[in-house]
């Protein structure tokens, strides 16, 4: 484990603009960063939604979206 705390949202973006970064990056890194986390093996900034975790809720946001609209063709085609 390293002393320095990293930043939730620029460790996954890197130098690239939020929009692209595609949805499966995100959730794949999003996962890798807070299981280090809370397994004490990566420390985080202290979150700030505005800055931190928007970026995961974003990508969350529109998979559930996608999701929705997959369920509901399904049972349309019923």
């Amino acid at each position: 484990m390293t002393d320095r705390e990293l930043n939730f949202a620029r460790t996954i973006l890197g130098e690239r603009n939020f929009r692209d970064v595609p949805d499966e990056e995100v959730l794949r890194e999003a996962e890798r960063l807070l299981g280090e986390w809370m397994s004490g093996e990566a420390r985080l900034e202290r979150p700030k939604l505005y800055d931190h975790y928007a970026l995961l809720l974003v990508a969350l946001t529109r998979r559930v979206r996608d999701l929705e609209e997959r369920v509901a063709a399904l049972e349309a085609g019923r």
